[in-house]
């Protein structure tokens, strides 16, 4: 008969990111029927390092006399985020794909959760002042941790995140009691039947019929409580109509909300008169248009969940690189995304890239700010190389970036390679490029192609800027005063033009017989 191996902690679990649940039984028994194998005892181990973790952290009295629980709701989110933002970077340097690094982040809630604990654990005296970490300190507590747990685990780490708090490479029915033991899974099927629940006269609960009412899916909406699963216990009036009625003040169209909650459910979640409010009037003392909410909130409704420390660290450094306070609120306004790129593996790396074309950052970044959000290698670098391999010098590069700071936002296959195409049959120098690399904004179908065809039937000559950038109206009036001039040209004032024909093309004019 297959031994049995019970274990027992010695001290109460606890949840991890809080303290026990009172409604959920605590965690106290596991049991497995596997034969006790040298293998088998590996992996046990390893799930009990891993789930004693926070038991022994309370147990050495860590926790005893701090509640984390106390810590603002808008600070654990912003720091959920920066943890799954050093763990989906760890993982990609450790060889994994960008892919595959974010879907194993995604779906590794509950390490997440240890590393906030251990975050609040390692900066316990900082939290008891109530001073919020700065990202190089999140980023140096996580990435020294992830290194240790990389040392003791190797080519397992991947299944011990994926895995955590059970040992790798073991399903939980086999290791788990099903009654005692509540997952991460289990917390998201409650979550989606929560919200799925009809009561006996078949109504569906109130805060899901007031999100239809808005205009979500209850599919919308059963998505949110399995990506977040608090979502589904939010109250109606204390947490979800004050957010959105706030939106909806703010001149949100009620046609927006939906997608806004879908993107961060987070908002329902962090206080209004703590958290959000505040936020709010911070952000618009670093100059964001407070006329503009509408839209800077459907842009990035994430802006509003982070922490002050980690909105002033990027407003500090786009004022070293020498934009100026209006301008930051501006790059606010309509950037707002600029907040969440990471100063270290973001915004530094790229500044330097750009300044080592002769690029004015604090123009540049001002124009498009999406521009440093983007991969080094994989976006910028192929936008680089195609413009060197077709006799551009970098010089000229950096001068085409700094007219037109979106250059680098274009598809190679879908943008940049058929248009130069077409510019190839243009009959304009390589140089004209320089000049006005905004050609590559444009339409190939409805703008460059339609206007380039017009001045050939026309038999005159434009620069491109004259050719995309004016209206249409603006634009025939040009072709118009440049045939004129052709034509005073060819038939100087008194000439007698009675006897002539003009073909299609005004270079040609031709004597009628007769």
């Amino acid at each position: 008969m297959a031994a049995v191996r019970v274990w027992k902690p010695s001290a109460p679990l606890v949840p991890f990111g809080g303290h026990p649940n009172p409604a959920e039984p605590p965690n106290q028994l596991f049991l497995s029927s596997r034969p006790i194998t040298p293998a088998f005892g590996v992996q046990l181990k390893i799930f009990q390092q891993f789930f004693l973790c926070k038991a022994k952290t309370y147990e050495s009295g860590v926790a005893s006399d701090f509640n984390f629980n106390a810590i603002p709701s808008s600070l654990l989110a912003a720091e959920r985020e920066e943890a799954k933002a050093v763990l989906s970077l760890f993982l990609r340097k450790q060889g994994l794909s960008n892919a595959m690094a974010a879907r194993t982040t995604n779906k590794s809630d509950c390490f997440i959760d240890h590393l906030i604990s251990k975050l609040h654990t390692i900066h316990k005296s900082r939290y008891l002042v109530g001073r919020e970490l700065t990202t190089l300190e999140i980023r140096n507590a996580l990435v020294t941790h992830l290194e240790s747990l990389l040392e003791e685990h190797g080519d397992v780490l991947v299944d011990v995140v994926e895995s955590f708090p059970n040992p790798p490479g073991i399903k939980r029915s086999v290791l788990t009691s099903p009654v005692t033991v509540v997952g991460p899974s289990s917390k998201k099927e409650r979550a989606i039947a929560r919200v799925s629940q009809r009561s006996p006269e078949g109504l569906l609960p109130e805060h899901v019929l007031y999100l239809m009412d808005l205009g979500m899916d209850l599919d919308q909406i059963k998505d949110i409580a399995r990506r977040f699963p608090a979502f589904a216990y939010y109250n109606l009036d204390r947490k979800i109509k004050p957010v959105v009625e706030l939106f909806l003040e703010l001149g949100v169209p009620q046609s927006d909300i939906p997608t806004i909650l879908y993107k961060r459910p987070q908002l329902c979640g962090i206080s209004f008169s703590e958290n959000l409010k505040p936020m709010m009037s911070y952000l618009e003392g670093l100059g964001v248009d407070d006329s503009q909410w509408a839209k800077v909130i459907y842009r990035f409704p994430a802006l509003l969940t982070y922490s002050r420390q980690k909105v002033k660290a990027s407003v500090d450094y786009l004022s070293e690189l020498g934009v100026s306070e209006k301008k930051i609120g501006k790059i606010l306004t309509r950037c707002p995304h600029i907040i969440s790129y990471s100063l270290e593996d973001n915004l530094k790396p790229t500044v330097e890239y750009f300044r080592s074309m002769g690029v004015n950052i604090a123009s540049l970044i001002y124009k498009c700010p999406q521009t440093f959000g983007l991969s080094i290698e994989a976006n910028l670098k192929p936008v680089t190389e195609f413009f060197l391999e077709r006799d551009y010098n970098i010089e000229e590069v950096g001068t085409m970036v700094h007219r037109y700071g979106a250059l680098y936002t274009f598809s190679l296959s879908d943008n940049l390679m058929p248009k130069w195409n077409f510019f190839l049959t243009m009959e304009y120098p390589r140089s004209e490029l320089v000049k006005f690399p905004h050609y590559f904004g444009y339409s190939l179908e409805n703008r460059i192609k339609p206007r380039y065809r017009r001045v050939k039937e026309c038999g005159v000559r434009l620069v491109l800027n004259q050719v995309l950038s004016v209206s249409n109206s603006r634009f025939e009036k040009i072709l118009e005063k440049k045939m004129d001039n052709l034509w005073v040209a060819h038939f100087p004032k008194g000439t007698n033009t009675d006897n002539l024909q003009v073909s299609a093309d005004i270079k040609e004019p031709r004597i009628q017989q007769g």
